[in-house]
């Protein structure tokens, strides 16, 4: 049975994109694989151990506890018995900031002192959800403007649950201290380190409500701090998605056809076969239908010259050809006629307005050029029920490679475990609701199996293959009428999207 329309739009955002991107214009959604989509990409709670440990953790002191994961404490510090303090970010950092920019709206309220302040990525888990988007996404610039208060508010948190232990263990009244670079301050100067009050004090109970400090006492935000990650970028120690190395791990470059959709008519592999280091030739189904073939080898290198050795013959004869001038003819003659209302509203004073604007914009079909080209590595383990996977990559909407993962390879969600890495760009590339990339990894990884290779297969596109043939950026016309009165204020507005 569908979903209604109606209650599709009271989704939130990021579960509504999923579900659009799932049925396409049009079509309607039925429950079961709603629930399909929803489960695999990890807005079933329960299916993940930072959630459903959030929720769980202080049960019995914190009994009306109804903090959400995204608001617990424990899922986001974590207070070394040094005094250092890890804050995980739920968002991916490719160069724009936010493992620096979150740990210091995070460690502004916490006190904490900034020296010792580390930050990690947080991986697949609804616990690292957007607040306002409702999935476990990067993109749009919301990171900041989405979680600002969300981790003013865990910072406010910690710091209230230190110093209730601190004022547990010195007999007074929590009012009578303060917190200071990581310390609490008591009576007659009396300090204890936040290193030895945090296991204690990540038991205590969790306060619902906050006081936030005013702008004016704000110690970090504002002020000069340095990047977390600026020393080891500057000094090339900094590690990608695409430095993952694993035991007995192989690499699969992949020979994609001219054409999304096209067919293999032959594949000649002796050259291939015959470089040092190639282990395997596979053919493996395409996310675009047709067929791939992926060159295995001990490392890129190896791979590549694999790859480019090879001798196939494509059949695209039965795909449709479109260009972009083609594409953009078309979306103009349909930005005349009148679309699916997304706000209505009247917009008959534009016949009777002093002056009318028109105005079109264009956004062209480009590619999106990641300076970190895609790659994936996939390892997966046991059989049958058993089987799990675990996936590391640079991605922007984690949830999304949890929800492939366990398409392709046929494993419970809760049995795929996304470790998120730090990516050299993003731009959009790596938030793509097919997952197109990841899938081709796992097909990659679930045929080597099925070929009797037991080994991790980290993917790798190489840039012309990204820009040949990636997933480009959606082509859109924005078509606008706007009227003014005499005073020039705005009376009507009529804009029409294509795309």
């Amino acid at each position: 049975m569908p979903i209604p329309n109606h209650l599709l739009a009271d989704l939130p955002k990021g579960l509504r994109m999923l579900a659009a991107d799932a049925t396409g214009a049009g079509a309607s959604l039925e429950r079961r694989e709603f629930l399909k989509l929803a489960t695999a990409s990890g807005f079933a709670l329960g299916l993940f151990p930072l959630a459903a440990a959030a929720q769980t953790k202080n049960e019995d002191s914190v009994s009306a506890n109804t903090l959400k994961p995204t608001q617990q404490p424990s899922v986001f510090v974590k207070i070394a018995r040094d005094g250092a303090v890890t804050i995980t970010i739920n968002r991916l950092e490719f160069g724009q900031g936010v493992q620096t920019g979150l740990p210091m709206v995070l460690a502004e309220e916490l006190d904490a002192d900034w020296s010792k302040v580390h930050s990690v990525h947080g991986n697949a888990d609804p616990a690292y959800m957007d607040p306002v988007m409702g999935m476990h996404l990067t993109g749009g610039s919301t990171a900041i403007k989405n979680s600002y208060v969300q981790y003013r508010e865990l910072g406010a948190r910690t710091r209230a649950m230190l110093l209730a232990t601190a004022a547990r263990r010195w007999g007074v009244d929590p009012k009578s201290l303060r917190t200071q670079a990581g310390q609490v301050i008591g009576p007659r100067g009396k300090k204890l380190g936040y290193g030895e009050l945090a296991d204690e004090a990540m038991k205590m109970p969790v306060p619902q409500q906050v006081v936030l400090k005013d702008a004016k006492d704000f110690r970090i935000i504002g002020h000069a701090t340095g990047r977390l990650d600026a020393r080891a970028k500057s000094s090339g120690a900094q590690s990608y998605g695409i430095d993952m190395h694993l035991p007995g791990m192989l690499t699969a470059v992949v020979a994609h056809p001219p054409v999304y959709g096209s067919k293999i008519q032959s594949v000649d592999d002796a050259a291939t076969k015959a470089i040092r280091g190639v282990r395997a030739v596979l053919r493996v189904p395409s996310v675009w239908g047709g067929e791939l073939v992926a060159v295995l080898a001990d490392g890129y290198w190896p791979a590549k010259q694999g790859r480019d050795a090879l001798k196939v013959q494509w059949d695209s004869s039965a795909v449709g050809k479109v260009d972009s001038a083609q594409q953009l003819a078309q979306y103009r003659e349909l930005a005349k006629k009148p679309g699916a209302l997304k706000f209505d509203a009247d917009v008959s004073a534009l016949g009777g307005a002093a002056r009318r604007i028109s105005a079109e914009y264009v956004f062209p079909y480009l590619a999106h050029t990641p300076m970190e080209p895609l790659n994936c590595t996939v390892r997966v383990t046991g059989t049958g029920k058993d089987t799990k996977a675990e996936l590391w990559l640079g991605t922007q909407a984690p949830g999304w490679e949890v929800a492939t993962a366990a398409r392709v390879l046929g494993v419970a969600p809760q049995n795929v475990r996304v470790n998120v890495q730090m990516a050299g760009g993003g731009f959009g590339r790596r938030a793509n609701p097919r997952s197109d990339y990841v899938a081709e990894a796992c097909e990659i990884a679930k045929g080597a199996r099925a070929s009797g290779i037991d080994a991790p297969v980290r993917m790798i596109w190489s840039r012309e293959d990204d820009v040949k043939g990636g997933y480009y950026r959606p082509m859109h016309v924005h078509r606008a009428e706007i009227g003014l009165d005499e005073k020039g204020k705005v009376i009507a507005w009529d804009h029409v999207i294509v795309g």
